[in-house]
């Protein structure tokens, strides 16, 4: 597994974003585990795995354009992942304790898709299943993935794509973090002077300061994650 730490001095530690790839697949060498997190999300950019949750039923896959909410310990597994495998992982805090749970098997007997972990249930966002709506910024649109209701709030996460305009102008924010990941084609961002993107280019916005994105490619597609859920 290649990791690439993709915030810049995690925001002081409070936030780690990371570019994770298997670039040779097959079954990965995982075991039950559970993570102390306040906050951790997965959005699979290329390729395909086979996970399974504690309470969630069999395993199924995580296809490309896929998120899956991870609540505060909910024990989980990787069993298998195709070549060229990429996610991009977003964690709250930057360091968190992660422990195995050797004595629980998974999948486990009961189905419990609205099980409380810590004020946060389990959500694996379907691209397929999902239809593409108006955005916040004129001339986009989005694909949403249901991450404000599965956390009650703290954190909502969507892909975003032009709709008829080469870019847009957004207001600054209050919120924690507003955090974009090009997962394909290009654009202009503007903050503090013009910076180009392309796949796999990412950036932080800090609060209170706006920003925008212009020349974008008619293939652009922008994984936007906010908290609080409010943050623009």
């Amino acid at each position: 597994m290649l990791y690439r730490d993709l915030i810049p001095g995690r925001l002081g530690g409070r936030f780690i974003a990371s570019h994770i790839a298997i670039p040779q697949g097959g079954p990965v060498a995982d075991w039950v585990h559970f993570h102390k997190v306040r906050f951790q999300m997965i959005f699979c950019r290329t390729g395909w795995a086979r996970l399974v949750y504690e309470d969630q039923g069999p395993p199924f896959l995580m296809r490309a354009g896929d998120c899956v909410l991870q609540p505060p310990r909910i024990r989980h597994r990787v069993l298998k992942a195709s070549d060229g495998f990429e996610v991009v992982e977003i964690g709250c805090p930057a360091l968190h304790e992660t422990l195995a749970d050797h004595a629980l098997e998974l999948p486990t007997p009961e189905l419990r898709p609205d099980r409380d972990f810590s004020g946060q249930r389990f959500l694996h966002a379907v691209a397929a299943q999902t239809p593409w709506t108006p955005s916040a910024f004129a001339g986009f649109e989005a694909r949403e993935t249901g991450m404000a209701a599965a956390t009650g709030g703290l954190a909502d996460a969507r892909t975003l794509r032009p709709a008829g305009a080469p870019g847009f102008a957004a207001p600054a924010h209050g919120g924690e973090l507003l955090f974009g990941f090009v997962l394909a084609g290009a654009a202009t961002l503007d903050f503090e002077g013009p910076h180009a993107l392309g796949p796999t280019d990412s950036f932080c916005i800090p609060a209170g300061e706006p920003w925008g994105l212009r020349e974008a490619s008619e293939d652009l597609q922008l994984l936007q994650v906010v908290l609080p859920a409010a943050a623009p």
